[in-house]
């Protein structure tokens, strides 16, 4: 007889214990044990939340090099069926050789479940029968449980799913992440029924009032925002370094429905916009995605949504300054373009009307579509093609974590017919001409950011620091994919043939962006490099891209007059008809104005068990290399936080966003 030492570690997730029976079977290349119960001294104990428990399994002979384990759960008589979260099993040869098996994962049932030694291999590489054999069982249960459905015609697909408890286990929100995400939603508004906020349906009479929503809860940022929203060097400040970095870009030709003249943006003709153009000190932001479009009805009231042309100025002492502001896309006499020079509150109306048309492209394009919904889709694909023993699984399983549910709950919540976002944003009811809108009209390039960056011709934008940050990271992410991934691809024609990488990859394609191949999306992965670009997209989007879009949205829209989720008068149509009272009565009611509040609030803050880039308390690789490369990873973002820090401290308002401490690995809020 030869025994096989095992070492059974579960996970410290609070409800992650058993105490039903656990059988395992060992499966070698020369043969496999019997089904054996693992029982010990410890008794019930064994498998409570972070217990590490030592068994033995006892077989005739040797059983050869370890291929995969059999794993069942049987409840006790009279005893009910828990769910158990084991995080790996380790086992010792009688050889001395030891082999880990990770798991990471719900057991919920009685029935068998197989796991793969942990060694990261391709299709290519995993030449036993037995490992091919049961990969192909795994994505098999796995197409059946991550299926695809069309929310609308148009968005990227989603997975279907009836409500977050038909999710797979391994895909929910952990207990501390329900609890403190159910918490921090009613507390919210719950502070503001006890205000009775929520149900008042009249205008603002004194912007003063507004401090009273959410008082306890400004940040430094928000209260900075409210101090300076109406200056223009902040106004433009924040197509830089705001939640909507996207939108500008390098105007080297005016469009030609925004007729703008030297004469308007330049007094007494100390320059000209020709000459500013050519010196690249000319950006132009566009919500035309926005025309046309049907604004809500909101508390019985027509709600309006303008798609503006803005045009900005790069300052000698380096401030982005809005110079020409024209608030519909067609020049007409009553659409006429407003300036610097008009009155307060024209020049004030006009930003304003600009700024909620941004809330409106950032909410659907920017942070919706352009994060979470892709992240979804990457998610599902990645889930449905690609098995556990893969080093792309491994690579990117944490970038998964939560992301089906979140997105399951802003279906739910924000973007249903009773969704708080529908009710009450002036794109509400027309949502879908946006997103549609989008999609159709985006590019491969514009989600890498150095490609993005270059396109929209932003390489020498003074104190842009998302640029600067998403640059470093970037950097970083592609140098620790290509390490992973170039450790089992080393030609070209190893990509190629990698059945389940293409099959990837073409879901990705056809249920992400439609089949459009306009999008500039690959269809499939040809070379090494072509691959390793893709990938750190992928990670990117889902860790720094979202909390560029998404972590400061509290900063910026606690205080609404900065970010109006709509507006309901129309904007002005001749100039020197505004004042104070108009301003007051064209900006969002009451209640309009606390659910979007509340909503910003919920989205931006973080859970207790938020996972920063770069760490994996949850690790799917065993072997040295990997490991060799994720702590080299950790090494290089732990650099780059503390220059952001060190940068952060002689600005007047810091940029934390990219900050690898504060970036989350997955799309999770």
């Amino acid at each position: 007889m030869v025994e096989y030492k095992v070492t059974v570690f579960t996970s410290n997730l609070a409800t992650g214990s058993t105490f039903n029976n656990i059988f395992i079977k060992l499966v070698g290349t020369d043969g496999e044990s019997k089904q054996t119960w693992l029982k010990s001294l410890k008794g019930a104990l064994c498998f409570i939340r972070g217990s590490v428990s030592c068994f033995t399994v006892s077989c005739p002979t040797s059983i050869g090099k370890l291929v995969l384990i059999e794993i069942d759960k049987h409840s006790l008589p009279l005893f009910p069926e828990d769910s158990w979260f084991p995080a790996k099993v380790e086992v010792k040869s009688p050889e001395g050789d030891t082999y880990n098996f990770p798991i990471y994962r719900w057991i919920t049932d009685s029935d068998v479940h197989r796991f793969r030694e942990g060694t990261a291999l391709t299709i290519l590489e995993d030449n036993h029968h037995l490992g091919r054999y049961s990969r192909q069982q795994e994505l098999k249960q796995r197409e059946e449980d991550y299926r695809w459905a069309v929310y609308r015609e148009g968005m990227p697909h989603c997975m279907k799913t009836e409500n977050p408890l038909s999710l797979p286990c391994e895909v929910r929100f952990s207990f501390t992440k329900t609890t403190e995400f159910l918490y921090t939603a009613s507390t919210g508004l719950t502070e503001l029924g006890l205000k009775g906020l929520d149900r008042y349906k009249e205008s603002w009479t004194d912007i003063d009032d507004i401090n009273r929503v959410f008082c306890c809860k400004q940040t430094d940022i928000s209260d900075y925002v409210q101090e300076h929203w109406k200056e223009d060097a902040f106004f433009g400040y924040q197509y830089l370094n705001g939640v909507n970095p996207m939108l500008i870009r390098r105007c080297t030709a005016l469009p030609p429905n925004f007729p703008v003249t030297d004469d308007m943006v330049f007094i007494r003709g100390q320059c000209s916009l020709a000459d500013e153009m050519e010196k690249g000190n000319i950006f132009l932001c566009d919500y035309k995605r926005l025309d046309g479009l049907k604004p809500n009805i909101i508390n019985g009231k027509k709600q309006y949504l303008m798609a503006p042309l803005i045009l900005l100025h790069k300052t000698p002492v380096d401030k982005l300054m809005p110079i020409a502001i024209q608030l519909k896309q067609i020049p007409a006499d009553d659409n006429p373009i407003f300036l610097p020079t008009d009155s307060e509150y024209d020049w004030l109306m006009a930003k304003i009307f600009v700024r909620s048309a941004d809330f409106n492209e950032h909410q659907l394009n920017v942070h919706l579509l352009r994060t979470h919904l892709l992240a979804e889709v990457f998610a599902v694909s990645l889930l449905r093609n690609i098995p556990m023993v893969h080093p792309l699984y491994k690579l990117l399983v944490p970038h998964t974590r939560y992301t089906l549910q979140i997105n399951h709950l802003a279906r739910l919540l924000l973007i249903s017919e009773a969704g708080v976002f529908t009710k009450f944003a002036a794109s509400g009811g027309d949502m879908m001409t946006i997103l549609t809108r989008s999609l159709s009209s985006m590019t491969y390039s514009s989600l890498c950011i150095p490609d993005d960056i270059a396109e929209r011709g932003l390489e020498a934008m003074p104190n842009f620091y998302y640029r600067d940050d998403g640059l470093k990271l970037w950097d970083i992410i592609h140098r620790f994919v290509k390490a992973i991934l170039s450790t089992h691809y080393k030609t070209d024609d190893e990509v190629q043939q990698d059945s389940e990488l293409q099959k990837w990859i073409g879901d990705i394609f056809e249920h992400g962006f439609l089949s459009q191949a306009c999008t500039g999306i690959p269809q499939s992965l040809t070379t090494v490099t072509e691959l390793v670009k893709f990938v750190t997209m992928v990670i990117f989007l889902g860790s720094a891209q979202h909390s560029a879009v998404n972590t400061g949205q509290y900063d910026y829209g606690g205080w609404m007059p900065n970010t109006p989720i709509s507006l309901q008068l129309p904007p002005p149509t001749t100039k020197g008809t505004t004042s104070n009272a108009t301003m007051l009565k064209t900006f969002p009611d009451v209640n309009t104005t606390v659910q979007g509040m509340a909503t910003m609030w919920l989205l931006s803050k973080q859970s207790s068990d938020f996972v920063p880039l770069g760490q994996y308390p949850v690790n799917h690789f065993t072997e040295e290399i990997p490991h060799k490369i994720i702590t080299d990873f950790q090494g290089e973002l732990e650099v780059l936080s503390a220059i952001i820090k060190a940068r952060n401290k002689s600005l007047e308002v810091p940029y934390t966003y990219m900050d690898p401490v504060v970036v989350e690995n997955s799309v999770a809020i």
